[in-house]
């Protein structure tokens, strides 16, 4: 008997994870990688794949950030930092530098309302003299996850459901259930904070960890953030339905119309570094991308300042075409091992190909302004006019020639290939300061929030006493608060 020949016409019989040419998959929730740290193996098939799927389950709207509003300036250094990097573009005080600035939401569709609770994007894309350096973010500092095999996952539970398409809290309960660590976001998204009065009035974070190199080869970890010079105001949730009710597009009305009359939005950028051989000193991982840094123990350093002073010309053209991705660097700026930016690497510019075409790179909004020069050539929506004979390297009738070597990061990698988690996963110290620190009456609308969305009729007694176990590690008080209004004991 032929075993495929009654095949069930349903793809999801299987009682366990396989790929979709039905191998099993013994781990869906780490990626493969060299050593418990990183980097992440190419070869993880399985990873690859699943970014793949999920990079390319919209056309042609984005999967996430598809809201967004964009505005042009320029970025100028004010400190020197030529100790720390040879980036060109933070080569001394004065030099100046064009940039592009794409602000969104990060769930809903392109025309949802900008008045909702949802963590929002901040990437900026500086066209500098050595090429395009892209520093993608949000406004909060910290991410649900950390490790980027989970991203399709968690963006599945976080957008509409797929039978209802209506957005529902006990999906994101229960996935989030899984993984404690991303109870430190949530004191983000619940505050006050959660949804920014409008794009200007927030902060930026670069979220991941990066590098430095400077000129001797010394590598310094480095996160990046973003203060406004008008300060961090917010809606709460009576002001959203107010201001949503009247305009769901009132962040990007008032980004256009502020930049019109010449009230130019003011971004101050800051770093924080860390000696890559002082990492093993933290209670945390450095590279854990659901942790901060404690400014008190590695303080902001300033950089310089971004102005925003120019509006778009077309918002299809530099803004729904534009396009952002981590893997775009400049010599002196490195990746580090975080894990989920190890994913983004591939992931943003896959999804570009996917939704631009592979030549999005020519686009006027993402093309470098400096000369450059390669042979990737043809392909769909190539407008780029070449009439060179030589198309290959190397070559005697092409002078063309390797640009200087610039540093890296020491190439140094030790360790058995693995599926796991990282050593240091602390999930609920910084959580529960966080906590600490709100005042009285932001700590109960936190409270608030956190059991109306537990209330849920859907949300089981299991996936309630979990997420008052995740505040109870937290904070204990908070936990006694948020188990005694769902009338649920506390397990601690």
């Amino acid at each position: 008997m032929d075993p495929y020949k009654h095949r069930p016409s349903s793809a999801f019989n299987s009682p366990y994870w396989t790929t979709n040419s039905g191998a099993p998959v013994w781990n869906n929730n780490s990626s493969l990688t060299v050593g418990t740290r990183g980097p992440i193996l190419l070869e993880d098939y399985h990873l690859v794949e699943k970014l793949a799927n999920f990079d390319r389950e919209r056309i042609p709207e984005r999967v996430v950030h598809a809201r967004g509003a964009s505005a042009k300036g320029f970025f100028e250094v004010t400190h020197d930092i030529s100790h720390l990097t040879c980036a060109d573009f933070l080569r001394a005080p004065g030099v100046q530098t064009p940039v592009i600035v794409r602000f969104s939401t990060v769930i809903h569709e392109r025309g949802s309302p900008e008045t909702i609770r949802d963590p929002r994007g901040f990437a900026v894309k500086f066209y500098t003299r050595e090429g395009n350096f892209d520093l993608v973010g949000n406004n909060f500092p910290v991410f649900f996850v950390r490790d980027g095999m989970k991203f399709p996952d968690m963006v599945h539970a976080l957008k509409p459901n797929p039978k209802s398409h209506i957005q529902e809290n006990w999906r994101i309960l229960d996935f989030f259930s899984h993984h404690p660590e991303s109870f430190h976001m949530f004191t983000f998204l619940l505050d006050d904070i959660g949804i920014p009065q409008d794009y200007r009035h927030m902060d930026g974070s670069g979220v991941n960890t990066y590098t430095l190199i400077n000129k001797a080869g010394k590598a310094q970890y480095v996160k990046f953030h973003w203060r406004p010079t008008c300060g961090v105001k917010s809606l709460l949730e009576d002001e959203a339905i107010k201001i949503g009710g009247a305009n769901h597009s009132h962040a990007t009305q008032d980004l256009y119309d502020s930049i019109a009359a010449g009230n130019y939005p003011e971004w101050k950028l800051f770093i924080q570094t860390i000696d890559p051989d002082h990492e093993d000193r933290f209670d945390f991982d450095p590279l854990d991308v659901t942790k901060t840094w404690p400014e008190d123990i590695l303080p902001l350093q300033p950089v310089g300042r971004m102005v925003l002073n120019k509006n778009i010309d077309n918002f299809f053209a530099e803004n729904e075409q534009l396009a952002f991705c981590p893997a775009i660097i400049v010599p002196g700026v490195y990746y580090s091992d975080d894990k989920l930016l190890q994913t983004r690497i591939f992931s943003y510019a896959d999804t570009q190909r996917h939704r631009l075409g592979p030549n999005y790179l020519q686009l006027p909004a993402n093309a470098p302004k400096t000369a450059h020069h390669n042979n990737h050539h043809e392909g769909l929506m190539n407008f780029m006019h070449r009439d060179e004979e030589v198309n290959y390297f190397p070559s005697r009738f092409d002078p063309v020639r390797h640009a200087e070597r610039h540093p890296i990061p020491p190439p140094m990698l030790t360790g058995k290939r693995d599926r796991c988690m990282i050593e240091k996963e602390n999930n609920f110290k910084q959580p529960g300061e966080r906590y600490r620190s709100f005042s009285p009456d932001r700590q109960e609308r936190f409270i608030s929030r956190l059991v109306d969305a537990l209330s849920d009729p859907r949300v089981t007694h299991e996936i309630r006493s979990i997420w008052i176990s995740y505040c109870s590690s937290a904070d204990k008080s908070l936990g006694q608060k948020v188990a005694s209004r769902l009338n649920v004991k506390p397990s601690i």
